[in-house]
């Protein structure tokens, strides 16, 4: 299994921009693809951006263009995927979710972070 602790967030105006961060600790060696989903205020859990451990990256059609993910693998102990988003509307206000998937694109575990707030509002 695998712990992951995320940080970055907060209130920012539209157009604006914010970093989120998601470091990934444990069976780190087993892990397909980390990434985000956001869930906003009635709405279901949707996915924002994987990437995979060969790079490959799966952007939402909302966020191309705007989000960018990077991740650093340098740390033997731990992975660690950058969420820069840029040029912020208020329909990306939601609550992020790390997520990291265990195993292959075909059979793999869900593991989330706890969560964080992204505000975008004037």
């Amino acid at each position: 299994q695998v712990q992951l602790v995320e940080s970055g967030g907060g209130l920012v105006q539209p157009g604006g921009s914010l970093r989120l961060s998601c470091a990934a600790s444990g069976s780190i060696d087993i892990i397909y693809a980390m990434g985000w989903y956001r869930q906003a205020p009635g709405k279901q859990r949707e996915l924002v951006v994987l990437i995979t451990s060969s790079d490959s990256t799966d952007y939402a059609d909302s966020v191309k263009g705007r989000f960018t993910i990077s991740r650093d693998t340098r740390d033997n102990t731990k992975n660690t995927v950058y969420l820069q988003m840029n040029s912020l509307e208020a329909e990306d206000t939601a609550v992020y979710y790390c997520n990291a998937k265990l195993g292959t694109k075909l059979l793999h575990l869900d593991y989330w972070g706890q969560g964080t707030q992204v505000t975008v509002s004037s």
